[in-house]
């Protein structure tokens, strides 16, 4: 199997395309920047989905829908919005046969359509906040793709509310951001750093962007989620207004939140290693995987019974475990070894006629390829606690990793010495000068990912101009 997927050192950039599709994660679409999400990868999706889902009806949430299409009308009315997104836009011109009287958009977040409806809905500081998310596709024309972490079309959630004062907009911006920060580091192991972005790299139409920014195992930054305050920009743009408890009308306040497939993306350059995929477990749709080892009808019956009986244990209480038996004999245990190792099941419990005389069973772990022997009594035990060995484990890499590949400079040279040679983050004084982050780009091909929320303030000097600055930004070449 794993002679189908390039080394990473060869070439990271195939690399991860390969594991992609070895894994059966995705597949290139008939049409040219598209993709076909798989089986293996829709379930991870799903997994991703139910877990965020629950999380956000938690905070207060509820889901909606709204139209794929939107009148182009809608998006000229919030000048900045439609300047952002121009490059990137689909727009129907036809329809039916006939020519339409308005090109419809096809959207590439729907911030526009809701606003429009949120006119209709909020009258009174009695319908504030309004908490809508939205499961949904979206469409952006983007001349440069790559499987799952930038398509022309990919699934999302897009998170939108209307709050009755500017300080409840930015705590629910804030509290999104760490709810994104948790999920991903509990559940995909994957660490990062929060930040603001700089007004050059802010979402069109807000007043502050925030994110959450991941280190890729090529060193280069991830930006993994973003939750925006968008004060009153959409509420002006739509007349949207509600009669406060004094009786005075005021525009509404807002934000929108997102994360996408590109988490999936995310996933695989985080973990993943030459064999091909390394899941976490938390989100992996098998969790563990038997492979009964047999010869013979005696010893196939004797060997199922014992696997049954393990996997009937993992599936009870709770803390039900995710279990696959793979008992197909056309192929070897050697050959199913590798395919499970290919695409990324964590655990992998091996039974044979020899564990059963000796009372035990062998466990093997996909991050570490560590194998253990237990006893066959309590195995069920020993597997859920190499599942979460696995999941904080992975967690452990990441962190090591991202720490080790992250520097604290004050000489420009010195950045680009190391960018060119290996990337990594570079915790850097900036003076906030645009003209300053414009040089950065055009020397390094970097960019300023994050303004981070926990910085300390620290007075220093500029790395680009020597000018004043108050506190460090992370740098880093992105996808």
């Amino acid at each position: 199997m794993a002679e189908r997927i390039t080394p990473r050192s060869e070439d990271y950039a195939q690399w991860y395309i390969d594991v992609v599709l070895q894994a059966r994660l995705a597949d290139y679409a008939p049409v040219k920047g598209c993709m076909i999400i798989r089986p293996n990868g829709y379930a991870l999706w799903e997994n991703i989905q139910r877990t965020l889902d629950g999380m956000f009806k938690e905070t207060g949430h509820v889901n909606a829908y709204f139209p794929l299409f939107i009148p182009e009308s809608y998006l000229k009315k919030e000048e900045e919005h439609i300047e952002g997104f121009k490059p990137e836009l689909a727009v129907v011109t036809h329809g039916g046969g006939k020519k339409l009287e308005e090109p419809l958009v096809v959207r590439p977040t729907s911030e526009t359509i809701i606003w429009a409806m949120f006119k209709k809905w909020i009258q009174s500081y009695r319908d504030l906040p309004l908490l809508i998310n939205q499961w949904a596709n979206v469409v952006r024309w983007e001349m440069r793709t790559r499987l799952f972490i930038r398509t022309l079309e990919f699934l999302w959630q897009e998170g939108h509310t209307a709050h009755a004062t500017y300080e409840e907009a930015e705590e629910e911006a804030l509290t999104i951001l760490e709810l994104y920060k948790g999920f991903a580091e509990e559940w995909m192991a994957m660490p990062v750093i929060t930040g603001r972005k700089t007004e050059r790299e802010r979402f069109a139409g807000a007043v502050t962007t925030y994110t959450i920014e991941a280190m890729m195992q090529d060193r280069r930054a991830l930006q993994a989620g973003t939750s925006h305050n968008l004060g009153q920009n959409f509420a002006k743009a739509f007349d949207v207004t509600f009669q406060n408890e004094r009786g005075e009308l005021e525009y509404v306040w807002a934000t929108s939140w997102g994360v996408s497939t590109r988490l999936i993306g995310g996933i695989v350059m985080t973990h993943s290693d030459d064999k091909g995929l390394v899941l976490p477990p938390k989100l992996a749709p098998t969790q563990v995987v038997f492979v009964p080892i047999f010869k013979g009808d005696d010893e196939k019956g004797r060997v199922l019974e014992a696997t049954e009986a393990l996997r009937k244990d993992l599936g009870k209480g709770r803390a039900r475990v995710r279990c696959h038996v793979d008992d197909r004999e056309e192929h070897t245990p050697g050959w199913k070894f590798n395919e499970w190792e290919l695409v990324g099941v964590p655990v992998r419990v091996e039974i044979g006629p020899r564990d059963l005389a000796q009372g035990q069973v062998v466990l093997a772990r996909r991050d570490t390829g560590e194998k253990t022997t237990v006893p066959q009594e309590g195995a069920a035990k020993a597997v859920r606690k190499m599942i979460r060995d696995v999941q904080s484990g992975l967690l452990k890499k990441a962190r090591a990793f991202q720490k080790e590949h992250t520097h604290t400079l004050d000489e420009f040279e010195k950045l680009k010495e190391i960018n060119e040679a290996h990337a990594g983050f570079f915790n850097v004084h900036w003076c906030g000068a645009e003209g300053c982050e414009d040089r950065l780009q055009e020397e390094t091909k970097a960019t300023i990912r994050a303004i981070p929320l926990d910085g300390k303030q620290e007075n220093g000097r500029c790395i680009l101009c020597g000018g004043d600055s108050k506190q460090r930004v992370v740098v880093g070449k992105a996808y």
